[in-house]
């Protein structure tokens, strides 16, 4: 039933991502809805990683480094982005 219900919301969340990235009919980058998009798809990796791939029942250290992995990732991501944006 936990399994059920985590592809349900991931179906959702990937509904509504579909949605913000149609939102800015421009073709322009929009800083906004390009972070929305990152920060949906890290929140996507996490239940994943916790439900899918059984970090849920794994060593308290491990739930702590794949969290870490997920905001570095994030920020990298995030990072990478508004730094092109400025260049």
């Amino acid at each position: 039933m936990r399994l059920l219900l985590a592809l349900m919301a991931l179906s959702a969340i990937t509904i509504a991502q579909l949605g913000v990235g149609s939102l800015d009919g421009r073709d322009a980058p929009n800083a906004a809805i390009t972070s929305g998009a990152i920060v949906i798809a890290l929140v996507k990796v996490r239940i994943i990683l916790r439900e899918f791939m059984e970090v849920r029942h794994a060593p308290v250290l491990l739930c702590r480094l794949t969290d870490l992995w997920i905001v570095l990732a994030g920020v990298g991501l995030l990072g990478c982005y508004f730094v092109g944006m400025a260049l």
